[in-house]
């Protein structure tokens, strides 16, 4: 496949990433590194060309001369391979971000290692880094004779072996180099954040490359899912495991802020936080590929984190467990001019009473996986469902996070409604004291009731989005999965149906098509189209399901990857990537299934 690029920016669709459980590189099809936040993922970036392509800088390497590409991750692994074809040869590239190999390591570690496979092919190569987002360049110098490059507490170091010979200017370092069949030339930046630069020879760095994919293949081995769509579920497993933030156990939602929802339009967020609202599918995905040491990490961060504004549960937390994400706007062009650019989410602050009911629902599936809950956190777990019973009356805003008026969305109530359920059944096996129970059972009647008197339309046959409203919302497909009510309740199997009548296209969902108190449109969210196919094989629709899923995984990039959403019109990927629930939808729409065919 053939290059180009539009303005300077390549299709969301053509990045790949990789990542060492600490931050997330995005690689594009062309050989640029188009984003890179330093240290962690949620850090400012140094390489942002992603959303500023004059601006942001880039670490670049590919032909010199017109070339096609093809890539593919080394299989079952986070390490990618591109290969760069020309009229005069080829090579391949190999890109990771090294995994801690127990020795004197970099803080971060991005390895390239170019491989002559036939022929002559000219490269070339450019490491422009601008740190914090972009407002200040690297000026290099020498140390050693190796280029570094300092900001503060940054710095970072430019190794090239068999590469050309390195050109350094004061705010790039580059070369050009010929690869011939048989070659091998390794690129490599060294990393540091308030510690020692580390300059490793080549030799360590080749050896933590290749251990880095043998750890990879280790870790894809052992998961456990065997069904059907065995090889998109791993992926899926592995784009998630880029986003574990490893020093908390924190799942971020994805790797990158303010791609947008729309192209040149003003949806644009950022998502390098975790949210708690995806607790319960987050603990259902692990433990489902047999990831018990990560469920159990993410489980001991959401209590760490959620104890910070306890009992009330706060929309999303930053990755290391804090609760501030003030949310402000950067001075940079955006991605194909789609601003503003922000970093933070004011979203932290909002009502959302639907989180209470996938935390609950997150406790209930921690304490069956390990057949007992903390007395601390099961006390802590009884006063949130007291909050709920306080909460669930007033309005909200939403799961989508809606910045318009509170209403009363019906899926947040029917979340409220699982929530008290869980509270109860935990509080009869004894994981919950007992104290509130007949609260609980009282509320949640009333909560249940609500729900059925004032969120339902006889005429569509269906629940509704909100109370007074006439229109349907995807979100209301969690009444099956989260189990408001059984999944084959008449009600539920109608809402089922309207969701697909009204909000799909072809076999994408949109979230909504209502107002939401902002400008612009957007495309169609992946999440709820797998919802859609989890809800259907949960109703026993399985021929439906299966159809619907083959369809959905036919719709990743190349090395099958998501994002958040997707134009229905052009098929183009819209929103933040990788998204970590287009993922996780995917994983447990296929164990789904599996389970109802079992």
């Amino acid at each position: 496949m053939s290059m180009t690029r539009e303005n300077g920016y390549l299709p969301i669709r053509d990045y790949a990433a990789i990542g060492d459980g600490r931050t997330v590189a995005l690689v594009g099809r062309d050989g640029a590194v188009d984003w890179l936040c330093v240290p962690d993922l949620d850090s400012s970036s140094v390489f942002g060309a992603l959303l500023d392509t004059e601006r942001g800088g880039r670490f670049t390497l590919a032909p010199s001369v017109p070339y096609e590409t093809e890539r593919r991750y080394v299989p079952d692994t986070n390490v990618l391979e591109t290969t760069f074809t020309t009229s005069g040869g080829t090579v391949r590239v190999t890109d990771a971000m090294t995994l801690p190999d127990g020795g004197l390591v970099p803080y971060r570690e991005l390895a390239r290692r170019v491989d002559g496979l036939a022929g002559e092919v000219p490269m070339q190569w450019s490491v422009e880094p601008r740190f914090s987002y972009g407002r200040e360049s690297g000026t290099f110098a020498l140390r050693g004779g190796i280029p570094v490059a300092a900001r503060g507490a940054d710095a970072l170091a430019v190794l090239a072996w068999d590469a050309g010979a390195v050109e350094v200017g004061e705010d790039a370092v580059s070369g050009h180099f010929s690869c011939g069949s048989g070659d091998s030339s390794l690129l490599a930046m060294s990393v540091a954040h308030h510690e020692p630069l580390v300059f490793p020879a080549r030799d360590e760095i080749e050896l933590r490359l290749d251990g880095t994919v043998a750890r990879w293949r280790t870790w894809a081995s052992e998961r456990t899912y065997e069904g059907r769509w065995r090889q998109e579920v791993v992926r899926s497993g592995l784009a998630l495991k880029l986003l574990v933030f490893a020093p908390s156990g924190a799942i971020a939602a994805a790797a990158t802020t303010s791609l947008p929802e729309e192209i040149g339009g003003g949806r644009n967020w950022d998502y390098r936080f975790s949210w708690p609202r995806d607790a319960a599918f987050t603990l259902q995905a692990l433990l489902a590929l047999g990831c018990d040491s990560e469920a159990r990490a993410f489980f001991s961060w959401l209590l760490h984190a959620s104890q910070l504004t306890h009992p009330r549960l706060q929309v999303l937390y930053r990755l290391n467990g804090r609760a501030d994400a003030p949310e402000r706007e950067l001075a940079l062009a955006g991605y194909r001019g789609s601003t503003p650019v922000r970093v933070g989410n004011g979203a932290a602050g909002q009502l959302q009473l639907d989180v209470y009911g996938e935390v609950l629902s997150a406790a209930a599936l921690f304490a069956e996986f390990a057949g007992e809950l903390d007395r601390d956190h099961g006390r802590r777990i009884a006063e949130i469902a007291d909050l709920v019973c306080d909460l669930w009356r007033e309005p909200d805003a939403g799961i989508w996070e809606v910045r318009a008026d509170a209403a009363h969305f019906v899926e947040s109530k029917m979340m409220c409604a699982v929530a008290l359920d869980h509270a109860v059944a935990l509080a009869e096996r004894g994981y919950l004291p007992k104290a509130d129970i007949v609260r609980w059972r009282r509320e949640r009647a009333a909560v249940h009731d609500f729900v059925e008197n004032h969120g339902y339309s006889d005429a569509k046959g269906s629940y509704v989005r909100a109370v007074g409203e006439d229109e349907l919302d995807a979100s209301l497909l969690l009444g099956v999965l989260a189990g408001y009510d059984s999944p084959g309740a008449p009600r539920l199997v109608g809402t089922v149906d309207a969701i697909r009548r009204e909000l799909a296209r072809g076999p994408l969902v949109h979230r909504y098509l209502g107002e939401d108190g902002l400008p612009g449109e957007e495309g169609a969210f992946l999440a709820c189209s797998f919802w859609l196919a989890e809800a259907l094989a949960r109703q026993g629709r399985l021929e439906e399901a299966t159809a619907l899923i083959d369809e959905l995984v036919g719709l990743a990039n190349d090395v099958g990857l998501f994002a958040e959403e997707i134009d229905t019109t052009t098929g183009a990927f819209l929103g933040n990537f990788p998204q970590g629930l287009s993922h996780l939808a995917l994983i447990n729409a296929a164990v789904a299934l599996a389970g109802a065919s079992a």
